[in-house]
C-alpha cells in the first residue's frame, strides 16, 4: 500500500466498521419491547462479542497509523541530522545527543523499533560511558546554545597571579597559561562554535586577550617567507571546515587550525584539573595547521593521522612538512590510553635537521562511589621522548660530543585528581619534570620583548645548553554549576639554569630598548632558579 493513500484507506474502513456496529446495534434494539424502551437494556451476547471485536480491530489499525507516522519522521531526521562524530582533543568540542534523549522533533519509538534503529546505526564514538572526569575534557552533559545546525560556544578565563618573586615589571616568563604578576588579566575570552548540517562540519573559536599575544609569540614560522601569519591568525584558536563520512562509527576529515593533544592538557584552563600545567604540557604544541583524519573503527576506538606545517606553528620551518599519528583507546568507562607520534623538520634555517617525538598517557579512574563524601578520584601519568639529528644539524640524538653535542626531550608529569561532595568541589595534587639539552623546546622568557623569531642573548637556545626542570602544584576548585569554575592554586617551579622572573624584572629601565636580539648596555634581566605563585582564576564555558 502506498505511504500517501495509507491516511485515507484508514479512515474510509474506520467509519465503515462505525457503520456496520450501528446497523447491528439497530437490529438489536428494534427487536426489544417497546414497553422497556426507556430503559438500558443488557446488549446481547452476540452483539457483545462483536463490538469487542471491532474494538481490538480499530486499537489495532491506530497503533499500526502512529508507528507509521513515527517511522516517516525519523526517516525525515535521519536524512537531515546525520551522525556528526568528533572527539574533543585538546579542548576540541564535542556535540552528541545525550544518552537516553531522543533526536529532537521525533516521538519516542516502540522497543521493535528503537531496537531496529540500534542494529542499524553505529554507536557515536566514546559514548558508551561518561567521560567527563577526564583531565583535558569538559565536565558539562548539555549545552544551552545548541540548535539544530550550530551548538554556540563561550569560554571566559580571568586570572590573578600573585608571584612570590614580586618582579618589578610584572612580567611571568616560562609559562603558556600564566604571563602577569599582581593584576587582574583576561588570559582568554573566546566565542564560537560548532556548524553541523548533512555530514557538513565545521569550528571556529576566538581568543582574545593575553591568549592572542603570548601564543604567537612562540612560533617562529612566520620569519620565513612574507605575509604576516602571527597577525592573520592572532585572534583565532580553532578554525576549520569538514566532512563526516558514515563508514565504520565515522569518519572526519577536517582542514584548519585545529587543537593538538600532545602533552594531554586542553588549551583551555576550563577542562583541565589544574591551571599550570607542568612542562611536559606547557612546552609542547597547543595547535595544528594542517589536515587532520579523524576514524573510528569502533566505538572504543580513535586513529587520528596528521599532515601539518609544523610543530605548533602556522606556517613551514623549512620544505617538510610535519607528519604525525594519534591513537586513543577507551575500552572501559574508567580508562583511557593515548599515543601521539611526531615527526617534522622544525627548525628555522636549518632544514638537514629532525625532529622525532612521542607523547604517551593514561588516564585511570579507579574510585567512584557517588554516595560518599569522597565521591570520585582518578589519576594520570604522561610520559614524553623526543630529539633532534640528521645531516648537517649539528646535533644527534644521543652519543653527541662537544662539536656535536646530542639533544633529546626527556619528561615525565603525573596528576591526583579527587571529587567531593557530588563534584561539587576538586582538589589536584601532581608535577613533572623535563630534561631538554638544547632548549629546542623550552619556552622562551621575553626578555627585552623576545620572541621564538628574534631570541635573546640572555638565555640562549644553542645545541647542546642545557635545560633541567621540575614542577609540583596543588589545586582546589569550587564547580557550583557545571558552567563555571573557581580555581586556586599554588605553584612551585625550578630549573637547574636562571630562568624564572626575578624581583628586578625581564624589561629593561623605561621599557624595551632596540631589538630584543641585542644586548642592552648596562642592564641584565633579573632571572632565578626559583619560582612559587599564587593562582586565583574564575572560568566559564557555556
Amino acid at each position: 500500500m502506498e505511504r500517501a493513500n495509507w491516511p485515507c484507506r484508514q479512515a474510509a474502513l474506520y467509519f465503515a466498521t462505525l457503520f456496520v456496529a450501528a446497523i447491528t446495534y439497530g437490529q438489536s434494539t428494534s427487536a426489544s419491547s417497546t414497553n422497556n424502551s426507556s430503559v438500558d437494556q443488557a446488549i446481547p451476547p452476540a452483539v457483545a462479542k462483536e463490538l469487542d471485536a471491532l474494538k481490538k480491530r480499530i486499537e489495532a489499525l491506530e497503533t499500526e497509523l502512529k508507528n507509521s507516522r513515527i517511522q516517516a519522521q525519523l526517516n525525515e531526521a535521519s536524512q537531515q541530522v546525520p551522525a556528526n562524530t568528533t572527539e574533543q582533543t585538546n579542548a576540541a568540542p564535542v556535540v552528541t545527543t545525550r544518552a537516553g534523549s531522543s533526536p529532537r522533533g521525533v516521538e519516542p519509538n516502540s522497543p521493535d523499533q528503537t531496537a531496529a534503529a540500534a542494529q542499524s546505526t553505529p554507536a557515536e564514538p566514546f559514548s558508551f560511558a561518561d567521560f567527563s572526569w577526564l583531565t583535558g575534557n569538559s565536565r558539562e552533559t548539555e549545552s544551552p546554545l545548541e540548535t539544530k545546525v550550530f551548538t554556540g560556544e563561550l569560554r571566559v578565563d580571568t586570572d590573578y597571579v600573585y608571584d612570590f618573586n614580586h618582579p618589578a615589571d610584572h612580567s611571568i616568563g616560562g609559562s603558556s597559561e600564566v604571563f602577569r604578576a599582581g593584576e587582574v588579566q583576561l588570559t582568554q575570552f573566546g566565542i564560537g562554535g560548532d556548524f553541523h548540517w548533512n555530514n557538513v562540519r565545521g569550528r571556529l573559536m576566538t581568543q582574545f586577550g593575553m591568549y592572542s599575544e603570548t601564543t604567537p609569540r612562540n612560533d617562529a614560522s612566520p620569519a620565513r617567507g612574507q605575509w604576516d601569519l602571527d597577525t592573520a591568525y592572532r585572534y583565532i584558536s580553532e578554525a576549520y571546515g569538514g566532512y563526516h563520512f558514515n563508514k565504520w562509527n565515522g569518519i572526519n576529515v577536517d582542514a584548519g587550525i585545529f587543537m593538538s593533544y600532545v602533552g594531554l592538557f586542553s588549551y583551555y584552563q576550563f577542562d583541565n584539573w589544574a591551571y599550570q600545567p607542568s612542562y611536559v604540557s606547557s612546552n609542547t604544541p597547543w595547535f595544528f595547521n594542517g589536515v587532520r583524519v579523524q576514524i573510528f573503527p569502533t566505538e572504543k576506538l580513535k586513529i587520528e593521522p596528521w599532515f601539518v606545517n609544523g610543530w605548533q606553528s602556522y606556517g613551514t620551518f623549512n620544505k617538510s612538512p610535519g607528519l604525525g599519528l594519534q591513537i586513543l583507546y577507551r575500552p572501559a568507562g574508567w580508562l583511557s590510553i593515548l599515543g601521539n607520534q611526531y615527526e617534522g623538520a622544525d627548525t628555522l634555517g636549518i632544514s638537514g635537521r629532525r625532529r622525532v617525538h612521542t607523547d604517551d598517557s593514561v588516564q585511570i579512574k579507579y574510585y567512584d562511589n557517588p554516595a560518599r563524601l569522597l565521591d570520585k578520584a582518578a589519576m594520570t601519568i604522561t610520559v614524553d621522548a623526543g630529539c633532534e639529528f640528521g645531516s648537517n644539524s649539528g646535533v644527534h640524538c644521543s652519543g653527541g660530543n662537544r662539536a656535536k653535542p646530542s639533544q633529546y626531550f626527556l619528561g615525565f608529569m603525573t596528576y591526583q585528581r579527587f571529587w567531593f561532595h557530588k563534584d561539587l568541589f576538586g582538589f589536584t595534587i601532581g608535577g613533572g619534570a623535563i630534561n631538554n639539552p638544547g632548549r629546542y623546546l623550552v619556552l622562551l622568557p621575553p626578555i627585552n620583548g623576545a620572541t621564538a623569531i628574534t631570541g635573546t642573548p640572555y638565555f640562549t637556545e644553542n645545541p647542546g645548553d642545557p635545560y633541567k626542570a621540575w614542577d609540583t602544584s596543588a589545586t582546589f576548585d569550587y564547580m557550583p554549576k557545571q558552567f563555571i569554575t573557581w580555581r586556586f592554586e599554588y605553584n612551585h617551579r625550578a630549573s637547574n639554569v636562571p630562568y624564572f622572573t626575578g624581583p628586578g624584572g625581564i624589561t629593561p629601565p623605561g621599557g624595551n630598548n632596540g631589538s630584543p636580539g641585542l644586548l642592552v648596555p648596562g642592564w641584565n634581566p633579573d632571572l632565578r632558579k626559583r619560582e612559587n605563585r599564587l593562582i586565583i582564576a574564575i572560568l566559564v564555558k557555556l
